[in-house]
């Protein structure tokens, strides 16, 4: 028995239906570094993922950046999990540079963090994957840390925190 004929056609929308649609989908914000040789460079960047827990890999998805080209030439990136007091720090990562702001990065091994994230992820570059208009760049993690704390959220195209208190009787299937 086939299925009935179904008129199947590919999405078609435009980019900016499409960036609204997944706004809806809450991230956490992060800030990627790397070491370029001229000093470290860092991007704010909500492309982030966990991908194997063995090997435990990461990756960041990067559009046409400078960034983007450093990891190409470069071999490491490390990944700072933001908290919700790091805003500035983010928006200056982002690109709006916050007059004033230095940054003192913490150094573990061959990586450079934002002091004060909720997380270090360390990773030395075992793949890249062009997709669309992005690169994956899957990185192997050689260093970890993390804290309790809150984090920045990113939703709809605005900072958010997270407000709610979870407890262990929350299942997610």
């Amino acid at each position: 028995m086939t299925a009935p004929a179904t008129d199947v056609r590919p999405l078609g929308t435009d980019p900016r239906t499409f960036r609204d649609a997944l706004g809806r989908f809450a991230t956490g914000v992060t800030v990627i570094t790397t070491d370029t040789g001229n000093g470290i460079h860092g991007m704010t960047a909500n492309g982030f993922m966990s991908v194997s827990l063995d090997p435990a890999l990461v990756l960041v998805s990067l559009g046409r950046c400078a960034m983007a080209d450093h990891l190409h030439s470069g071999d490491r990136y490390a990944v700072t999990l933001l908290s919700e007091d790091q805003e500035t720090l983010s928006r200056h990562f982002g690109g709006r540079t916050q007059p004033g702001l230095s940054v003192d990065f913490t150094r573990r091994g061959a990586h450079s963090f934002v002091p004060g994230g909720l997380a270090e992820i360390g990773c030395r570059i075992v793949d890249r994957h062009v997709a669309g208009d992005h690169v994956l760049f899957i990185g192997e993690v050689e260093h970890l840390d993390y804290r309790d704390g809150v984090p920045l959220l990113f939703y709809t195209g605005n900072y958010r925190s997270l407000h709610v208190g979870l407890t262990d009787d929350i299942f997610f299937y």
